[in-house]
């Protein structure tokens, strides 16, 4: 232990912080607002401003953030679209029928729509806009076992960068955002809004494309049953010691006994706060469930349900410290996933850091000094992109 403070000065700190919470609230609710706010998936109007007044300035990280974006290849001009019919997923994208094309093609449009609000340059809208064109008028469906997964990390980037453009940008015609809408609504949130409860970041992410896409849609339904199953979802993923000796179930889970949610837990049977469902997995599934935690999160505090004040704040800010103070290299002790701890958290933890540090003022050292670490967070090319540049330091 004195080793570990040695490493780590802050260690005291996070262990102090994690005996003295408050119990979380409980019954926490998160219903559509009577008026949906747009552009209002994960970024609002006055975050986008925050955004291009900080690169504008020449400010750091954001301008950093941003001159990397646009060496993304994502960002090419030349690069065009590559729509399929059917996109048929394996497990880890094997067969990869138009898998990792439909997963960078929603991103690319995501990172041109950020860079049009930035820079104001209508060809970066324009070609968002070829993106979301081009596949509204193709996908049918999503088959193979990664479907649900598929649709979800897909899902997410295409209602991000939707909100960007369609509130933002007068240039993408009312026909096509109507095809666009269909195409949502009917090959992606019917897919998914039911969740999965097999497998915490397949739930979560779910969760966090319905929510998108429902704002997208202004659907308030949706919106409410996305939330409602997120809500039960998260005190199944990270654990509290004020939950009781061993962890929640989750909703529809058929792992309901104590024994049940350990072997569920990767054989994990002593509990502290910050572990989730996925760490004796590894950390980067882990980290697919902690960046959704706080992408839903931060959706709902700009629809005007703030959880980061409440247990989802809790549970969010101690499993990034948990994660964090490993992921930096303390010695993993032998109770926790028998010793031996598989790394790799990925550039998950820009948005919650932000919120509970930056504008609730917890002190989260281990977490900042990875963040700061990690930067400028970059696209895991799946369905995270470019947080430094959206989330940094921004209390708007």
């Amino acid at each position: 232990m004195q080793l570990l403070l040695t490493l780590f000065p802050s260690l005291t700190a996070f262990f102090a912080s994690m005996i003295s919470d408050p119990a979380p609230a409980a019954n926490i609710t998160a219903y559509a607002p009577a008026s949906f706010v747009h552009p209002g998936v994960l970024l609002n109007t006055a975050q986008l401003n925050f955004i291009r007044s900080k690169v504008n300035a020449g400010a750091q990280p954001w301008s950093g953030a941003y001159s990397a974006l646009l060496k993304e290849q994502l960002l090419s001009q030349s690069r065009n679209p590559t729509p399929r019919s059917v996109v048929n997923c394996g497990r880890s994208s094997n067969p990869d029928n138009g898998c990792t094309n439909e997963r960078q093609d929603a991103l690319a449009a995501y990172g041109n729509a950020l860079a049009w609000y930035v820079s104001q340059d209508s060809k970066y809208a324009k070609k968002a806009i070829s993106y979301f064109n081009a596949w509204s008028g193709v996908i049918t469906d999503h088959t193979g076992p990664n479907a649900p997964l598929q649709t979800a990390w897909s899902g997410t980037s295409w209602a991000r960068a939707a909100e960007i453009i369609r509130h933002t940008y007068s240039g993408w015609a009312s026909s096509d955002i109507t095809k666009f809408e269909s195409m949502l609504r009917n090959v992606y949130l019917s897919a998914i809004i039911n969740g999965d409860p097999r497998t915490g970041n397949w739930d979560l992410v779910m969760m966090e494309a319905s929510q998108g896409i429902a704002v997208f849609l202004n659907d308030n339904a949706s919106y409410d049953k996305a939330m409602n199953r997120y809500l039960g979802r998260v005190p199944a993923f990270v654990y509290l010691e004020t939950d009781s000796s061993y962890p929640k179930a989750a909703p529809g889970s058929p792992q309901t006994t104590k024994a049940q949610i350990i072997s569920f837990w990767h054989d994990q049977s002593t509990f502290v706060n910050g572990i989730a469902q996925e760490t004796c997995r590894d950390f980067v599934h882990t980290g697919y469930s902690i960046a959704s935690i706080g992408h839903v999160a931060e959706t709902s505090r700009i629809q005007g349900t703030d959880l980061y004040t409440g247990e989802v704040g809790t549970r969010l800010r101690h499993a990034l410290g948990f994660h964090s103070l490993y992921q930096l290299g303390a010695t993993v002790p032998s109770w926790l996933c028998k010793g031996k701890l598989i790394l790799g958290l990925g550039p998950v933890t820009e948005i919650g850091f932000n919120a509970m540090n930056t504008r609730l003022g917890y002190g989260m050292a281990n977490t900042q000094t990875l963040t700061q670490n990690q930067r400028p967070a970059g696209t895991n090319w799946l369905f995270l992109g470019w947080e430094t540049l959206t989330h940094a330091g921004n209390t708007a």
